[in-house]
């Protein structure tokens, strides 16, 4: 079938007429290409004449020729149209086929057919809706191909008549050249290009050229390869040419080179494209030199005049290939790269002496680059790899500093401005402000911007820019800068310092004050995404932000609240919860904690408070609700909800919790959660149908999210000995542990580091009776003694058993590998001495399988102690799960306390002896042999572990592994005491008692 087939003739019409103004609005130029090719061998493969459509054979024979040799032939629009066209015409007919010869073949009614596909085929080219398809397709291809032809003989013709145009010129002397020609000169469109012919294409385009003459010769120059021309010897004459007629008045003339330069752009490698990327640069940059553009920044700019949008077109063309040209300069030599670069800060560098009259107000080529990427996406793509940015940074040192201080200058300025605005009001009037931005951008209505919104746009790409710059060490080395109007130099502290102030300074409104600033350009979004950045950033990145001037300037807003002067901050609580999220960053750094709890110089907190003791005030106060200013609004919830993390990040070490102790911030947080504990048991509940539903359900939402922040946050303090001690004193301990138990079964997955710090606070819990017992009344013991059951003797039941699963290698099952370090941290002295002090041995005469252990006394049971029948048949996996059990005492009875509770209690000592003894082979004379095994092993270790006390020096442990050879395990095994000698370390002597001390 023939790609881009139409319905009706009306359509074909349609086709016929793009195909004569040669260009096919539906298609792209890769279809236009296909058409062409096809034509081509269709002429080849049709001798005479074509007076009607060829045959759909041929076609369909061009088509498989194509889609043999041309790779991306089914990603053609033309070919997806017509994949569509099928299935729409017969798609039904093959289904409605299909759903017969199925029936009937059930029913055996149908012979003859081998297959499906044979049966579908013969029906579908017997069908009716396949012969109106086809017929419809040649109807189609008569209009289509008699038009591409007529066109093709219109082009033949116009060049004979160009051909024969030329020759009479020559032979009049208009040329004076003796550059051979031939016959044919243009007449390959198709074709590559002799350097003759190139010779004489590079002469018609010469300014001084009649306008006719140059506009024939532009026209050969867009149907000609690029290839052939850039890598001709004409190209640098030919290059002039066509940068000087960039500039010519004629708008379509001008138009046809920068498709020229577009087709380049696509279709030729980075070492060609890079001469006609430098081309329009420099054509651009005389542009901006020679006077002719008299715009400037006060008087605005019309985008639907004809000159801005001939020159916008330009710089747009320019700044899609600056985002194209990073993947594939790695590959050439750095010299090509260094070329673009350098056309590129040249052209942006331009501006008038500083003496001209004009030269603040000069619309320079920087704006409207900022008009088309205003987030200076181009110089994040150049500097994303070490390979250009080491050129980029090193221009910009030597030869293009001033683009630098151009930027720096005019994030000043906006800074100034905004903080101007705001003394006089609390909204900034008649400037750019984000909302607006935003709207205003997005809204392709609108045609013209002012000299205040062309500073607003230089001044969001600017702060892109340098926000870019200065993750860089060799960015950083380009700072300080020496601005005009100050006398002090600008280091990169003061950037950074700027940044912080146009958090609060820059104009913003309440509704999309929380919102991410994701797209946005509102100054406050982009300074969150630098300062972001910065605190994720490590090494020098990070020393630049760690500083006393950047953590006084994040609590300037905090700090003017708590000495209650005069705030002049629009939209305070956004402001609040933005520098909030800069601090907790920053916080959760060794280096960002250091820096808040004992300052840049670790300076003495009596002379002046470090920003840990005013976070801690200001929180402290919040919680109170004691400032005036925030009172009553919907958003102090979530900005208390922010300062309280801060504090959080930093109670959670010994340092930090040493010097917020003094402030009674763990009695803050329990009265406050008190409160809302009060407040949550008070809304009522809502009634189906009622008009209050919604607002009450939204209450109870808010107040139940505000009450598991606060729960959270005294949680976090058992992540320290004395905060745990601090936590218990407020009395709301079990509230705690039941919350954590609640959002550890309502996540089904949590990162590693939420996973990491429940581990350690169930550790510090289970240090404490007090805590151990709020473990156990919260169901997570018995949660954990199910979940490692289910994983020992169960498995997964999710699991789609396809073959046997293999034994284990290892004594503890990787699976099981969590649970055990679980059961480890948990089980402490106090928390062994809660759970198991005066609890007595299960010992069931029977254990039915569907009986899952809940409690740690369960575990023993099961598991360690297994001193009957009964216990040993209830295990499906019997070796591998007492392994596990006696690994767990193994480690239980390191320590002192929990070995006399269990030998007290459960004689552990002697059910090892017994199972031991029982471990022997029957022998008609004398006493058995010991059975090695895993088992038997495992007792032996444990057995010289609990009943010798010691370092290394004092006994000798034996080995949980066999050996090679004929004596796999040589420790003597015994069931009963005393032990064997062997496992006694020889009393050392005194001398070596005496160095022993010494070392």
């Amino acid at each position: 079938m023939l790609p881009g087939v139409l319905r009706d003739s009306e359509a074909a019409a349609t086709v016929a007429k793009g195909c004569r103004r040669r260009e096919m609005s539906h298609f792209t130029s890769e279809d236009e290409a296909l058409l062409q090719s096809m034509l081509r061998q269709l002429l080849q493969s049709v001798k005479e004449k074509i007076t009607g459509a060829p045959s759909v054979e041929c076609a369909e024979e061009i088509l498989l020729h194509l889609e043999e040799t041309d790779e991306n032939f089914h990603n053609y629009e033309f070919v997806k149209y017509l994949r569509q066209y099928i299935k729409n015409t017969v798609g039904p007919v093959i289904e409605e086929e299909t759903e017969k010869y199925t029936s009937a073949q059930n029913q055996s009614e149908i012979s003859g057919y081998d297959t499906l596909v044979q049966h579908l085929t013969k029906k579908t080219r017997e069908s009716k809706e396949y012969r109106e398809m086809m017929h419809a397709l040649k109807n189609v291809m008569m209009v289509v191909v008699e038009s591409l032809i007529n066109k093709f003989e219109e082009d033949r013709m116009h060049n004979k008549e160009l051909d024969s145009k030329t020759k009479k010129e020559r032979q009049s002397g208009y040329f004076t050249d003796n550059c051979s020609d031939s016959d044919s000169s243009f007449n390959q469109s198709y074709a590559f290009m002799s350097q003759e012919q190139l010779q004489l294409l590079t002469e018609r385009l010469d300014p001084i050229q009649p306008k006719e003459v140059r506009q024939e010769a532009l026209q050969m120059l867009c149907f000609a390869p690029p290839s052939d021309i850039l890598s001709s010897e004409n190209w640098p004459n030919l290059r002039k040419h066509l940068t000087i007629s960039l500039s010519d008045p004629d708008a379509t003339f001008s138009e046809k080179i920068l498709r020229f330069y577009a087709k380049t752009f696509s279709s030729s490698p980075f070492n060609m494209t890079r001469e006609v990327y430098t081309s329009l640069a420099r054509h651009l940059e005389l542009y901006f030199l020679s006077g002719e553009h008299s715009l400037r920044i006060s008087a605005g700019l019309d985008v639907s005049n004809t000159d801005i949008n001939r020159l916008l077109k330009k710089v747009r063309l320019l700044n899609e290939y600056q985002k194209e040209a990073p993947s594939s300069w790695i590959r050439h030599p750095e010299k090509y790269m260094e070329d673009v670069v350098e056309s590129t800060l040249s052209l942006l560098s331009v501006k008038h002496e500083p003496n001209h009259p004009a030269c603040p107000d000069f619309l320079g080529p920087v704006y409207f680059l900022a008009l088309l990427d205003i987030k200076a996406v181009w110089f994040k793509k150049w500097t994303h790899a070490y390979y250009s940015r080491r050129v980029v940074l090193r221009l910009l040192e030597k030869k293009y500093k001033s683009l630098i201080n151009a930027a720096v200058q005019q994030c000043f300025d906006y800074f100034e401005f905004c903080k101007a605005e705001g003394n006089k009001s609390s909204k900034v009037s008649g400037f750019f402000h984000s909302q607006h931005c935003s709207e205003y951008l997005c809204d392709k209505q609108n045609f013209s911007y002012t000299g205040q919104e062309l500073q607003y746009i230089y001044f969001v790409h600017s702060l892109c820019l340098l926000g870019r710059l200065l993750i860089y060490k060799e960015g950083q080395n380009l700072f300080p800068v020496q601005l005009k109007n100050r006398k002090d130099s600008v280091s990169i502290t003061d950037m950074l310092v700027l940044f912080t102030q146009l958090i609060y300074y820059s104009p913003r409104y309440p509704k999309t004050a929380l919102t991410a600033h994701t797209d946005s350009y509102s100054p406050e979004g982009l300074v969150m995404e630098i300062l972001q950045v910065f605190c994720d950033q490590t090494g020098c990145v990070a020393e630049c932000l760690y500083t006393d001037a950047v953590i006084d300037a994040l609590l300037h807003p905090v700090q003017s609240l708590l000495s209650g002067t005069e705030v002049c901050i629009n939209c305070l609580e956004a402001t609040l919860f933005d520098v909030a999220d800069i601090l907790a960053r920053i916080t959760a750094s060794e280096d960002g904690l250091s820096l808040l709890l004992y300052g840049e110089n670790e300076k003495n907190s009596k002379d002046s408070p470090t920003a840990a003791h005013v976070i801690v005030q200001f929180t402290k106060k919040l919680l109170h609700d004691d400032l005036s200013l925030l009172s009553g609004s919907e958003l102090l919830p979530v900005v208390k909800g922010a300062f309280i993390f801060i504090c959080r990040q930093m109670y959670r070490t010994c340092e930090g919790l040493q010097m917020l102790i003094p402030y009674g911030l763990h009695e803050s947080i329990a009265e406050a959660w008190r409160k809302t504990n009060l407040l949550s048991e008070r809304v009522s509940t809502p009634v189906a149908g009622a008009d209050s539903t919604s607002s009450i359900s939204l209450e109870s939402k808010n107040t139940l999210l505000w009450e598991e922040t606060l729960l959270d946050a005294l949680l976090n303090f058992s992540m320290t000995p004395r905060g745990l001690f601090l936590l218990h004193s407020t009395g709301a301990m079990n509230d705690c542990v039941n919350f954590m138990f609640s959002s550890l079964l309502k996540k089904i997955q949590t990162n590693e580091y939420e996973e990491l710090g429940n581990q350690v606070i169930v550790t510090q819990m289970a240090t404490t009776p007090m805590g151990a017992v709020a473990l156990q009344s919260s169901g997570f013991i018995k949660a954990l003694v199910t979940e490692l059951w289910s994983l020992l003797e169960c498995g997964k039941d999710d699991l789609r058993i396809t073959q046997p699963k293999s034994a284990p290698v290892d004594p503890i099952d990787q699976s099981c590998q969590k649970s055990f370090l679980s059961l480890i941290n948990l089980l402490t002295y106090p928390a062994v001495f809660e759970l198991l002090s005066k609890q007595n041995m299960p010992n069931k005469p029977v254990y039915s399988f569907r009986e899952v252990p809940s409690d740690v006394i369960d575990i023993i049971d099961r598991l360690i102690i297994l001193n009957s029948e009964a216990k040993i048949h209830s295990l499906f996996s019997y070796e591998q799960s007492h392994i596990f059990g006696l690994r767990l005492l193994n480690v239980l009875c390191c320590e002192l306390n929990t070995l006399l509770l269990l030998e007290t209690q459960y004689k552990v000592s002697q059910v090892l002896l017994t199972a031991q003894e029982e471990n022997v082979t029957e022998a008609s004379e004398g006493p058995g042999v010991f059975i090695i095994d895993g088992l038997s092993v495992e007792r032996n270790h444990i057995l010289v572990r609990i009943n010798l006390i010691g370092g290394p020096q004092e006994r000798i442990l034996p080995l949980r592994a066999l050996d090679k050879g004929s004596d796999p395990y040589p420790w003597p095994m015994f069931s009963s005491f005393p032990l064997p000698k062997c496992y006694l370390a020889g009393i050392p002597r005194k001398a070596e008692f005496r160095q022993a001390l010494q070392l």
